[in-house]
Order: C-alpha cells, then sequence, then structure tokens
C-alpha cells in the first residue's frame, strides 16, 4: 500500500514550515550481522516517513524558500546487482514513482550537495543522531567556509530537523490510520491465536511462534519489536526476552507481543493462566489492572493532558495495593513515599506509529504535559509485578500482569483499535476453552 500523495504532502508540509534553509535526512544504514550477512534491512522511520522510499544508501534533501523543492540521492539502476540482491529503482524510476522535483545518484552526493548548501541561511540536520553523516555534513561545511572570499557562505544556525518532523508525526493522517487498524488487528488475532495455543508444558518459544506465524500468514512484514513470552517469576521482569522456559501449571503467561505493517506498530499485552482458568490471587490481581486501563482509557480525550490515563490508573492501583495487603498506609501516603513502585514502577503509555516508542514530546517547553489531539496515537499499558518478597503475601509471589491496548484519540474520546483481543476474565477463558 502506497500513497504518493500521502507523502508529498507530507515533504510540501515540512518544507512550509522551515519557511528558508535546507534539509537533509539520511537512510538508515544497513548493517551486518556476521561476515557477510545482514540484519534484514528496517528504514530509517523519518526518512520514509517523508519519502516513502525504502532503499538503503539514500539521503532526502528538502529546499525551503523562493525555489522549494524535493531532491533524492539514491543507488543506480544496476541489473548486475539486482540478480543478487534485488529490484533497485535508480535515481529516474524513483523521480517519477515517488514524485521528486530532482534525483541523483548517491555517487554524486559530494559534487552535488555542497552547491545545494551554499548561502543557504539554515541547515536542518540531525546533528548527533549519526556520527558517518556528522563527518559528512561537516565536511560540506568545511568545504563552502574555505570558498567564503568567492561570495559563498555556509549555513550560520543548524536546526535538529527531528523535531519538526515529530511534531507532525504525532497527529496521524486518515491513511496512517488505515494501516494502523490493520496491523492492531492481526496482532490482536495473534493474540487471540496464542491463547489458544497454549497449554501446560509447552514451551514460551513454542508460543512466539505462534504469534510469528499469524503475522506474517497476514501479511505483516515483521514483529515491531522483540516479544515478550513471560511465564509465572518471569512475567516480573520487565523486559524479559529469552522465551526459553516450560509453561507450568498454576503460572500466568504475559505476552507483549505486536507486528509492522507496511511501516507503523501495534503494541499488545495480554496476560492470562497457562491452564486456562484464573485462580483467585491471580484474578483479583488481574482485575485490578483490568480495572485501573478502564480508568485509563475513560481519560484518553481531547479535554485531558498527556499524563491523565496514568494518573487515573495509578490511583485506582494504589488503592488495589493498599485492600490486597500489598501496600500500608493512605493513598496519599504510598503516592508520596513511591512505595507502589514494588509493583508498578513503569509509566500508562507511550505514543505509538512508525515507531513502537513512537517520535514526540510529552510536554511543552514550559514542561507542562501536552493536551491530548485527535488522531494521536497511544497505548495504555498499567501493570501489577509482584516478587517474591517478606513484605508480600505469599499468594501473590511470582504474579506478573500488564494489560496494554492501542488508542486513537477521537472528538468524543478514543477508538480502542486492539479490542479484538480477548481481555476480561471471561472473554480469555472463553478462548482458552474453545482454541
Amino acid at each position: 500500500m502506497f500513497e504518493l500523495n500521502e507523502f508529498k504532502q507530507r515533504r510540501n508540509a515540512l518544507i512550509n514550515i522551515m519557511g528558508k534553509g535546507i534539509a537533509i535526512i539520511p537512510a538508515a544504514p544497513e548493517v551486518v550481522r556476521n561476515r557477510d550477512s545482514h540484519y534484514p534491512y528496517r528504514f530509517d522511520s523519518y526518512f520514509y516517513y517523508l519519502s516513502g522510499f525504502k532503499e538503503p544508501e539514500s539521503l532526502l534533501v528538502l529546499v525551503a524558500g523562493d525555489e522549494p523543492k524535493s531532491i533524492l540521492f539514491c543507488r543506480d539502476k544496476d541489473l548486475d546487482k539486482e540478480i543478487w540482491d534485488g529490484f533497485r529503482f535508480g535515481p529516474e524510476a524513483a523521480k517519477v514513482e515517488f514524485g521528486f522535483d530532482e534525483t541523483y545518484s548517491i555517487k554524486q552526493l559530494d559534487e552535488v550537495l555542497p552547491k545545494l548548501l551554499g548561502n543557504q541561511a539554515k541547515l536542518y540536520f540531525s546533528l548527533g543522531a549519526d556520527p558517518h553523516w556528522d563527518t559528512r555534513v561537516t565536511g560540506w561545511l568545511n568545504l563552502l567556509r574555505e570558498q567564503v572570499r568567492m561570495g559563498v557562505s555556509a549555513p550560520h544556525e543548524v536546526v535538529d530537523i527531528r523535531r519538526l518532523v515529530d511534531r507532525m508525526r504525532l497527529l496521524k493522517s486518515p491513511y496512517e490510520l488505515d494501516i494502523m487498524r490493520r496491523s492492531a488487528a492481526i496482532a490482536a488475532g495473534a493474540h487471540l491465536r496464542a491463547m489458544q495455543k497454549t497449554k501446560v508444558g509447552k514451551m514460551e518459544y513454542e508460543i512466539e511462534a505462534e504469534f510469528l506465524h499469524e503475522f506474517y500468514r497476514k501479511g505483516a512484514q515483521a514483529p515491531a519489536y522483540t516479544s515478550i513470552v513471560a511465564s509465572g517469576a518471569n512475567a516480573c521482569t520487565l523486559h524479559y526476552n529469552f522465551n526459553n522456559a516450560v509453561l507450568k501449571e498454576g503460572d500466568l503467561l504475559l505476552i507483549d507481543a505486536g507486528c509492522e505493517l507496511d511501516g507503523y506498530a501495534s503494541d499488545i499485552t495480554r496476560t492470562y493462566p497457562v491452564n486456562g482458568q484464573f485462580s483467585a490471587p491471580q484474578k483479583d490481581l488481574y482485575e485490578l489492572v483490568l480495572t485501573a486501563q478502564a480508568a485509563a482509557i475513560s481519560k484518553v480525550n481531547i479535554h485531558n493532558h498527556w499524563n491523565a490515563p496514568h494518573e487515573a490508573a495509578l490511583e485506582v492501583l494504589i488503592d488495589g495495593f493498599i485492600h490486597y495487603g500489598l501496600c500500608q498506609g493512605s493513598r496519599e501516603e504510598v503516592l508520596e513515599s513511591g512505595s507502589y513502585r514494588q509493583f508498578y514502577m513503569h509509566r500508562t503509555g507511550h505514543w505509538l506509529g512508525l515507531d513502537v516508542h513512537d517520535a514526540g514530546e510529552y510536554k511543552d517547553q514550559a514542561g507542562q504535559w501536552h493536551m491530548l489531539q485527535v488522531n494521536n496515537v497511544l497505548t495504555v499499558e498499567p501493570g501489577c509485578y509482584v516478587r517474591p518478597a517478606d513484605n508480600v503475601p505469599a499468594h501473590f509471589w511470582n504474579i506478573g500482569i500488564r494489560i496494554e491496548d492501542d488508542a486513537v484519540v477521537t472528538e468524543t474520546g478514543c477508538e480502542i483499535i486492539t479490542a479484538a483481543a480477548p481481555k476480561t476474565v471471561q472473554e480469555i477463558e472463553d478462548a482458552m476453552h474453545h482454541g
């Protein structure tokens, strides 16, 4: 799925924001895995967001001002190399297919780019993001400084291009939301499949394989991140990804897994009993987290700031921790002391989009939380993690629970695009018994 006008509109919007100057946005490099084997190539999110172009060894240049234009540098068409490594567009086809004003061979970069940089007031570039490109850009700027007596000047100001693009990326277009809904649907189906395939005695990696099967079967290109398939005590490690333990009778299984479709991530977590039936202590804490998530979701709307869902979830969790003897004192005392962090140590969500932890600030320059806006996309993911400790009732030991959904902010509240993944105790037990 590719919509040419979508990417052209983004480039034009950024050029308008720039006003004057020149932007340089490089593609991601290919990365060697070992010897002559590479990791699967994944484009740079900023480069792709503005270009729609997925090939490595590429660079996007945007010129703002009296004669605005978009320029792509990319690999030459090379039929011999295509025999080994697959199709490449080449500059001529890329210009037509992706709607650029000009295209050049990447081999012409050192020849063409200094001329484009000359006499530009501002350079929009992410200094520090990649040492290789820092060195290249510094070399071009130094070349221009040597030509000062010839009437050529170098840009006198460098602006972080990513900060400008981050603001754009926070608001998803209908095109983006369509892809994200489809990504979410695939991931939700994979969670259902995993529930139906979970049995005592299986290995965590066997359940991970069910996810991968469903992702690829439905057209996703990759997992959006390394899947967390954590049973028993493993679920109390937030970023556990060994995924190599045996699923045991009486344990919960926490799975945090999403897929990437056409560049866009889904991110879902579900927690359920390996044997298909919640024990009483598991059910108590599970329904506490579920209630906390519902409270958070109720705050995902344009009348609230970014942190409101977290605050709502935290109140519910703290009240539950006190009720079940995990924390001592009043809600205010527990909040002030931070004793709840023994059981809930992360925040309740993050932006979602081309990156799992997507681009965009959470506070403004004055240090105030951003108000939620229509077409923001975020995750809502409270949790509870109870490791064995002297101050913890033994029947709660090694229970780790997280429930995560993806939410699109709307005019009237929010749309949970991952709702198809079973979530209530009844839905989960029904899914596992009818697998």
